[in-house]
């Protein structure tokens, strides 16, 4: 959507600080738990005799995964994400300034914004990541694209509360931005000072100032088509180092799942062979009791045979004394 202002439900003109706060928090949970916090909102706004703000909250809608996600920066980053519309803001001057540096002023701008997209878009992974989810490369496409809207836009729409994607403005309005002075005709003639005038024609004088105007016009027109390149040329510069990112994350989470399977399957190796050696350990164990078992049996047969032979023994002394 061009225009950011149908993306969420803006309830700050009700002039309810309390009933701000309260929306606040919503769009501040976990998007799992939106729904049902919205429900809960509105079932206590009701029992309170707030029924009018009641109806207010229910039609709040869940935000998108992406849109959720620039909330979470706005209410989580705030430095970073002032950053970014302070950079955007250098941007809107820029292209309205009359200034012979205007095109260095622009650059510099877009350089700024194009690194706090950027560092907004690590952030958003990191924040997706932390939440459980695991952030594809369009889903930061659309952070990304919605951060940019955000900062180009001087009107748009209430931060923190987003619930569906924002679209940047086009070339054509980009350009209309930079009109920042009207289009006069080149053609127009000047104000008649008498009959005279009119009939004689424009004077050298007023030839010579409008080839004037015609070429500041002209150099203003240039100016602006330069500009706007620059504009796009840094856009998809920040769009194609977000999706690098997004890429060098994603591969390096394809690894990290890699090693943990690896290591899933050694520790089932290793418990397997804990289980067999558990099991070796206790047949031995079974055998040494056994071994023991017959070892104290031969013990008591050996001591049994040497009473034998001292009772023979003494029978036989008894026998060679008669």
């Amino acid at each position: 959507m061009k225009n950011g202002k149908s993306n969420v439900v803006d309830i700050g003109s009700a002039g309810r600080a309390r009933l701000n706060d309260e929306v606040d928090e919503l769009f501040k949970l976990p998007l799992a738990e939106f729904t049902d916090a919205r429900n809960e909102l509105a079932k206590r706004l009701k029992q309170s005799g707030r029924a009018n703000d009641a109806n207010l909250v229910k039609t709040l809608t869940k935000p998108s995964v992406s849109a959720w996600t620039v909330n979470q920066l706005y209410w989580n980053y705030r430095d970073e994400f002032e950053t970014l519309l302070a950079a955007g803001q250098r941007v809107r001057k820029a292209q309205v300034s009359g200034s012979p540096s205007r095109l260095t002023e622009m650059r510099a701008a877009l350089d700024a914004r194009r690194e706090a997209l950027v560092d907004l878009s690590e952030l958003a992974t990191s924040l997706l990541r932390e939440a459980g989810s695991n952030p594809s490369l369009e889903t930061i496409r659309r952070v990304t694209t919605t951060l940019e809207a955000v900062s180009a836009l001087a009107d748009g729409p209430t931060l923190g509360r987003l619930t569906q994607d924002v679209d940047p403005p086009g070339f054509e309005s980009l350009a209309s931005f930079m009109a920042g002075t009207g289009t006069v005709k080149a053609s127009a003639k000047p104000a008649r000072a008498s009959e005279k005038s009119v009939s004689a024609g424009p004077t050298s004088q007023q030839k010579a100032a409008a080839a004037r105007e015609s070429q500041r016009l002209e150099e203003m027109r240039q100016a602006n088509i330069a500009a706007a390149k620059i504009s796009l040329q840094t856009a998809k510069k920040s769009l194609a180092e977000a999706r690098t990112s997004a890429q060098s994350l994603e591969s390096a989470q394809k690894k990290a799942n890699a090693d943990a399977k690896q290591a899933e399957k050694q520790l089932r190796e290793a418990e397997e062979r804990l289980k067999k050696a558990r099991t070796a350990a206790e047949a031995a164990a079974q055998r040494a009791e056994s071994i023991a078992d017959k070892v104290d049996e031969a013990a008591k047969a050996a001591e049994k045979a040497k009473r034998a032979v001292e009772n023979a023994a003494k029978e036989l002394e008894s026998l060679f004394g008669c």
